[in-house]
């Protein structure tokens, strides 16, 4: 196997966010409009502040990074949290605006205007995060513009030596109900297309942050199976491993707002198939219960529920992690084929 080479601040970033064995398990916290509309929400419809928003994400920064190996924030409301994370803990800071344009079914992504990579790194990134939605079905006027767009961040990335992590997110408005059966249908070939598509050496992505192929609601033999078959276990495996081997840079997956029973099943499956996943980005299926108590009980209330429940879901996770994932250099061949250079 060819040596891969990779620069000193890519290599030294991409560690910087994983831990001793090369594992990347890192808690998402970079959530921004729909976090505030979920505290919101749980408070009957009362405007959630910029102040609370940032309470919220420092609570989960303080006891949650003593658990895991990473944080991913926004600059908008998280900076200040960053002061409390763990030692040694990487920061990986979100580039792009919450939500998309909604005028048409383009979904067309923007980046915060106040920022650049140089910007990000200067405020205390280890890695560089971008969000895309994604429709491989979509045609090239749509797809051109978005490839673009990723190379450009790409390129950023490259010339302040930090890495790239993307993060594709498959849509299909003429498919309906992204919950539905006929997107879960649907979604492994998508997800397939852009971890294929992604993945080229054009774009500088350095790891792609990835969907599980499959909705587990449909996976027979599930937990959450509702009675309705999109796949069988065997055929969810397969899946998994089909959108794997297409793949060329280490992926992790993310939780997608699923709970975190259902996600640390998912994960035993993807690594039932052998599926070479490096680890995860979770956020919500570890926080996300947490959201009701911040509502009615400001900041120490969640910091009692993440140092009991919150510690206990991320623990949970860490475990199957712990026997399931693979160390982000061995889809190089391990460590020792990689050339630093730089």
């Amino acid at each position: 196997m060819a040596k891969t080479k990779l620069s000193k601040g890519k290599f030294a970033g991409i560690n910087s966010c994983a831990d001793a064995r090369g594992v990347i398990a890192a808690a998402a916290m970079d959530q921004r409009g729909s976090l505030q509309k979920s505290i919101s929400k749980a408070r009957g419809g009362a405007p959630v502040s910029a102040e609370e928003m940032t309470q919220f994400k420092t609570a989960v920064t303080k006891v949650l990074t003593k658990h895991a190996s990473a944080i991913l924030m926004d600059p908008e409301f998280g900076l200040p949290a960053l002061e409390h994370r763990a030692p040694g803990t990487g920061v990986l800071l979100a580039y792009e605006k919450t939500g998309y344009d909604t005028t048409d079914d383009s979904r067309m992504p923007d980046l915060l205007p106040e920022w650049s990579v140089r910007r990000l790194v200067a405020a205390g990134a280890t890695a560089i995060k971008v969000l895309l939605y994604y429709n491989p079905a979509h045609p090239a006027r749509v797809n051109t513009v978005k490839q673009a767009f990723i190379e450009r961040i790409g390129s950023e990335c490259k010339a302040e030596d930090v890495p790239f992590f993307l993060e594709p997110i498959c849509y299909n408005d003429a498919l309906g109900d992204a919950k539905g059966l006929e997107f879960a249908k649907a979604k492994p070939e998508m997800v397939k297309a852009y971890m294929a598509e992604f993945s080229k050496p054009e774009y500088g992505v350095d790891v792609l942050k990835v969907e599980v192929p499959v909705n587990m609601t449909y996976v027979q033999g599930a937990s959450t199976f509702a009675g309705v078959a999109a796949y069988s276990k065997a055929e969810a495996m397969d899946l998994f491993r089909e959108a794997a081997s297409v793949a060329r840079k280490p992926f992790i997956y993310l939780s997608a707002g699923v709970s975190d029973d259902v996600f640390r099943e998912t994960l035993e499956l993807a690594a039932e198939a052998g599926t070479p996943f490096s680890g995860v980005l979770c956020g919500r299926a570890t926080w996300q219960d947490g959201i009701p108590v911040f509502a009615t009980g400001g900041f120490d209330a969640l910091v009692e529920w993440l140092e009991d429940r919150g510690v206990k879901n991320i623990t949970a996770l860490n475990q199957v992690l712990a026997k399931g994932a693979k160390p982000w250099w061995d889809f190089y061949g391990g460590k020792e084929n990689i050339e630093i250079v730089g």
